[in-house]
This record gives structure tokens, sequence and C-alpha cells, in this order.
């Protein structure tokens, strides 16, 4: 009997462990109204920052930028999601969004289309990081704007990183490059 609840066990663990979803299996819209296709970052390594342009952490667009100038291509990106839920703090649309990245930052990573990180109205993708049951690493709240999320290259969330860590700190960096 014990051998063929483990056998059950077993089991149930291989369908649930093959029915988590990946980073991958998203399709989100980018600031321009654009498919964007996840599973097109297969192989990188890709830092998720929930962004804001009226926070006191805007500034981090820069250091986002100097790593995505650094790091950037072939096997990393940066991925914005500019969301409105901390103090109206992104109340623009996707059009002033845009305009404020680039001529402030001069932001070339891509930007998505404005979503919401919190809530009842929580992006899919956005629930999948936070959600130690869809993700299969660990339960995470958003905190604030410019909360990081590094996935690997094989489209698992590998850490969260708190919004006051800055993009160039040194453990960000390192996971990057390695």
């Amino acid at each position: 009997m014990k051998h063929q609840i483990l056998i059950l066990s077993l089991i149930f663990m291989s369908a649930f462990a093959f029915a988590q979803k990946s980073f991958y299996d998203f399709t989100v819209e980018d600031i321009e109204g654009n498919k964007f296709d996840l599973a097109d970052l297969k192989g990188k390594k890709v830092l998720v920052v929930n962004t804001a342009s009226k926070c006191g952490l805007t500034p981090q667009y820069e250091q986002l930028q100097k790593i995505y100038d650094t790091y950037g291509g072939e096997d990393f990106t940066i991925i914005g999601f500019p969301a409105n839920n901390f103090n109206d703090q992104e109340p623009g649309s996707n059009e002033d969004i845009a305009l404020f990245c680039e001529r402030n930052y001069g932001v070339t990573f891509p930007i998505m289309s404005k979503i919401s990180v919190k809530g009842d109205d929580m992006h899919p993708l956005y629930q999948w990081l936070t959600q130690k049951s869809e993700n299969g690493v660990l339960d995470s709240e958003i905190g604030w704007n410019f909360q990081k999320y590094l996935i690997d290259e094989e489209g698992r969330l590998v850490k969260m990183f708190e919004p006051k860590v800055k993009p160039d700190d040194e453990q960000i960096v390192s996971m990057i490059k390695n």
C-alpha cells in the first residue's frame, strides 16, 4: 500500500511539473500595441521590471539602460512593464510613457503596454511572477515600482529583487554575466 501511494505521489508531482508554465508561455503587448511573444526570448536571461515615470525610483531607468547597453543582445534583455498601481505614479498613456522614456532616459530596451501588477486586475504574467504555485520558485508581492525579476535562459524565475535594489547592484550584474 505504501508503495502504491508513493507511485501515485510521483505521478501527481510529475503531472504538476509538466503543467508548470514558464515565462515563455506568455504573450504580452508592447508599448505600441503589438503582440510580443515572450517565447521569442528563449535562450536569453531577462530582467523584468515594473516601471513608473513619476516615482522617486524613476532614475533607475538610467541604470537599466546602462546595463542594457553593456549586456543586452543575444544573451540578455530587459523588459519594462509600466504600471499605475502605486500612488498614481504612471498616469500617462502608452504614447506618453514611450516619449518620457526616450526623451528623459534614452531607453532602447523593450517597454510593454501599461498593465496592472497587483490587485484583482493583475496581469497573468505578474500572477506567474508572484505566485510559487505558478512559477515553482517563490511567492512574492509587488511592493512598489521598479521591483525586478530575473528569468533564466530556460524561462524559469531565478530571483526577485526589491525596488530599492539598484539595477547595477553587483548581485544583479553577476547573475546577468554568469
